[in-house]
């Protein structure tokens, strides 16, 4: 599993007001790790932001396929 970035970069930018730290701690990652993720200076195959991003697609019906890639 992979994250993409881009969608969820658009994510945070449509439901957070582009509040990185916010949906940092919605998910239940570390913020500074989440933006080191979407910055590129982090793998983006994280199990724990996949985990996070997944359920928190599945609880506000989102399609968690157009933010992970598997």
């Amino acid at each position: 599993m992979e994250i993409n970035i881009e969608a969820v970069l658009q994510l945070i930018k449509e439901r957070f007001r582009n509040n990185k730290t916010y949906f940092a701690e919605t998910i239940g990652v570390d913020p500074s790790y989440l933006n080191s993720v979407l910055n590129k200076k982090a793998i983006s195959h994280s199990p724990k932001i996949c985990k996070g991003i997944k359920v928190y697609c599945e609880k506000n019906g989102l399609n968690p396929k157009k933010y992970i890639i598997y």
